[in-house]
């Protein structure tokens, strides 16, 4: 009997102890879910980011408007925007994004990119955007910017690749940043009316698809002009054998192949002048008389042709030589090896050291190499392509001008 009190005690010291326990459960219990919840909404919320940028791609631009509107009022309440692009290492990818988040508040679509796992991208409409983002990269050890020059929201796939190029220049520079604006592109340097006609002839043969179809193709292959197929399919969030399919289809329509540097370098051109083109009137391709020649022969673009590979002969390695090469047999080493009578690392090694020369990355397809490969036909050290859309008899045909 005197032994019932103390388990009594005992007892009732337990309950306590199970309850308080039972408490403090619950807390984290409730704490893990919101936990979770934070989580869960933080991954939402970048998904609905990297949709939107996705949509912007393909010039889905209606709908990129009605989904940033649910949660980022007025983000997009405009026409023009520059887009960015932040590297640093993977493995500081995240801390780099929100820092980005920070910078930019919401005045700027921040996308962890899909495709390189060092990449942030951020598409500012506004320039303070831009300004925060300079002064946050400025000093990081490791960590570059490129940006684009300010393009209408439609040409966010073009702008991406400007983005992309800058970057490069951006690895040999101190202040670690560079925009695309600061270079002089080629297309610039021509002239209008007649780049304008020989876009409109070049890509008429895509003329005739509905709208969202014509321009889910463009996107695809601005795209998939400038980077793998692989790469392409991440950034616009579907399968590798879609972009395959939509860049086979435009390479049916436009009756060309893509193969060769120098067809690639000049579709390219064609996508380039016909976004930057958008506002200006429509010309008529059955009337169109320019050709791929004229446009190449001005006095401007042959002066900016000779200063660029000018920078190549210094070396005495003959660089000028191994890049033409290169380029020649669609950017294969070993191929271009067998025609110099040297070792395929040793092209490799010829183009990568061109690379600062020129500040233009080579041996990554894009925007970069299709300039320099550009400045090798104004200069006449490549054969002119057969252009597509071109039948035989037509000013633009191989055997014509």
């Amino acid at each position: 009997a005197p032994a019932r009190p103390r388990a009594v005690r005992a007892d009732r010291r337990a309950s306590e102890i199970v309850t308080h326990t039972a408490q403090v459960l619950e807390l984290l219990l409730a704490g893990h879910e919101s936990t979770v919840a934070g989580r869960r909404l933080r991954r939402a919320t970048s998904d609905l980011r990297l949709a939107i940028l996705q949509l912007l791609m393909v010039e889905d631009t209606v709908s990129a408007r009605r989904v940033a509107a649910g949660l980022w009022p007025g983000l997009l309440d405009t026409e023009t925007a520059c887009v960015y692009v932040v590297e640093s290492d993977p493995r500081e990818r995240d801390r780099l994004a929100e820092e980005c988040l920070s910078a930019a508040g919401e005045r700027a679509l921040v996308v962890r990119c899909p495709a390189m796992n060092g990449h942030v991208i951020v598409l500012a409409p506004r320039d303070t955007a831009g300004r925060e983002l300079r002064t946050l990269v400025r000093g990081l050890p490791g960590v570059f910017l490129g940006g684009s020059s300010r393009q209408s929201l439609a040409r966010t796939a073009a702008a991406y690749g400007q983005a992309v190029s800058a970057l490069a220049v951006a690895r040999y520079r101190p202040e670690q940043t560079a925009v695309y604006a600061e270079r002089t592109r080629p297309e610039r340097l021509m002239d209008p009316a007649a780049l304008r006609d020989w876009t409109a002839r070049v890509l008429d043969p895509l003329d005739s698809l509905p709208h969202h179809t014509r321009a889910e193709l463009l996107g695809t292959t601005r795209l998939g002009l400038e980077f793998t197929a692989v790469a392409t399919a991440k950034i616009l969030g579907v399968s590798r054998n879609t972009v395959r399919a939509r860049m086979d289809r435009v390479e049916s329509l436009l009756r060309t192949d893509f193969t060769g540097l120098t067809v690639r370098a000049v579709v390219h051109l064609a996508l380039n002048a016909e976004a930057g083109l958008a506002e200006t009137p429509r010309s008529d391709p059955a009337h169109g008389t320019a050709r791929l020649s004229d446009l190449l022969s001005g006095p401007a673009l042959r002066t900016w042709s000779a200063e660029l590979l000018g920078r190549l002969d210094p070396d005495g390695r003959d660089l000028r030589r191994t890049l033409r090469t290169w380029i020649a047999v669609g950017g294969n080493a070993e191929r271009a090896a067998q025609r110099l009578g040297m070792h395929a690392q040793t092209v490799r090694e010829h183009v990568r050291s061109a690379e600062p020369v020129l500040e233009r990355q080579l041996l990554a397809s894009g925007g970069d190499l299709y300039e320099v490969v550009l400045a090798h036909l104004v200069a006449g050290d490549l054969d002119r392509p057969p252009l597509p859309g071109t039948k035989p008899g037509h000013p633009d045909s191989p055997v014509h001008g």
